[in-house]
This record gives structure tokens, sequence and C-alpha cells, in this order.
């Protein structure tokens, strides 16, 4: 299996990485993707692809910070795009809920990490919360620019929208939690060709783990649960999920 959105970046992490590394390997989950959310944390993220083999890099800007970026900060995030290990840029979006940034501020950054993307020819992983309508408008601006809608809690409708011009949605512990009838019945119609598996830790632990720190380990919980959603063994969605998550980050090579 591959955790198509980690934070090992995260400070959480700090004391015991290679023990969490070790673990996720144990059941499974040999490569893990960990995503930026501001300079020092995409920064964190190359760090990490280079020291683990099986790690990966997605470097950018979370719309909570995007009163940080400017030219300088582009400048740096297009230079980590160039490592080999880097695999799309993110996470990007916008985010109503909690207004961290001011809106017109994170769409503004947003296009500007689309057009980045479309620039150094690499996919965005999004973040959306309370911003669909927006989110979707900026996203039919780059037609050209692969999309992963990370943590998908959106509608049925936009997700078709967003399926017929070929993105992605990963989804990760919110699918076990006991009260998320309605994102499991949105799942079961996605065609399970577009999904991809996350943990999001150290952030969404899955049932049975909840109140705890998320880790990649805890991918297999998530894995069970979108085989029970689709009727489909745990094998066999590791195996598909695998299989997306390397069509979209272009990871065609074997880790190790």
């Amino acid at each position: 299996m591959i955790d198509s959105h980690a934070h090992l970046n995260d400070p959480a992490f700090a004391s015991d990485l290679a023990e969490v590394v070790a673990r996720a390997k144990d059941v499974g989950v040999h490569t893990v993707i960990n995503v930026g959310y501001d300079l020092s944390s995409s920064r964190r993220a190359v760090e990490l692809a280079n020291a683990y083999p099986g790690l990966w890099a997605v470097v950018g800007v979370h719309p909570h910070d995007a009163k940080t970026w400017s030219p300088q900060v582009r400048a740096a995030i297009k230079e980590l795009a160039k490592h080999p290990k880097v695999v799309a840029i993110g996470e990007a979006g916008l985010d109503y809920y909690y207004d961290n940034s001011p809106r017109d501020q994170q769409r503004e950054v947003f296009r500007e990490q689309l057009s980045l993307a479309e620039e150094v020819g690499l996919g965005v992983v999004i973040h959306s919360r309370e911003a669909t309508q927006d989110t979707l408008e900026i996203v039919r601006e780059f037609p050209q620019v692969p999309c992963l809608l990370h943590c998908y809690s959106g509608s049925w409708e936009t997700a078709q929208i967003y399926q017929d011009m070929g993105h992605y949605f990963s989804f990760g512990g919110p699918i076990t939690f006991n009260n998320a009838n309605r994102l499991r019945e949105v799942v079961a119609k996605i065609p399970l060709d577009r999904v991809l598996l996350e943990t999001d830790c150290p952030y969404l632990t899955p049932h049975p783990h909840r109140g705890k720190r998320n880790e990649p380990a805890y991918l297999v919980h998530t894995a069970e649960k979108l085989g029970e959603i689709y009727g489909r063994t745990t094998e066999e969605i590791a195996r598909v999920t695998e299989e997306n998550t390397r069509r979209f980050f272009s990871l065609l090579k074997e880790d190790s």
C-alpha cells in the first residue's frame, strides 16, 4: 500500500520517525508521500525523501499559510520541485472554514501554485474546505494540470464534475468514522480507479485508534473500510489504489 498523503515532516514525529516508518513497512505500507504545507515543511519533506528510500515529497503552501506567499517563496518551491523525489505541488487550495489567510489571497496563491505545477509538469494536491465552488472554478482555469482532491468530503455531484475532468480523490480516516454514512455513500459512487488511500497523519486517525496520533501503519484500517464499501478484498484495494497512486504521481520505479 501507498500512503498518498502524510505529514511525517510534522514535529509530532520528531522523536520516533524511524520507528514510525518501520511500523508502516511491517504492515505493508512500503511507500509514503509526505506533503508540505509551507516552505520549511516542504524542505523537510525533501530531506526525508533523501533519507528514506520509500519516502517521496510534495512541496507547496497550504491555504492557511497563503499569507506567507511571495515571489521568493514561489522561486524556492520551484527549485524544490526539481528534486527527483518531488512528485507534486501542494498541498494547495482554499480553506474558508478557518480563514487563516484572507480569501482573496488564498485564491491568488492557489492559482499561482496551479500555474507553477503546469510550468514544472507536476500535478497538484488540493485541500478544499467550505470552498467547493471557488475551488472548482479555479481548477477549471488549468485544464492541463492533474489534480488530487485530498481527503475529499464534497458531494457526489461535484465529484462527478472532477471525475469528468480526469482528476483523482484520496480518502483517509474519516471514512471509518461511525457518523460518516453520507461520505461513504459518495465514495461508493466514485470509480475505484480514481481512488487513493491516505492517512493525513498525524491528523484524522481512523477507527479504532481515534484519539491517538495517526501514522502510516494505520492505513490498513482505511483500506479495510474501503474494501467494505466497494465489496472488494483488502488485498484488491491495496493493489488498485497503489496503481492509481503511481499513475497520478508518476511513481514508475519500484521503492525499497
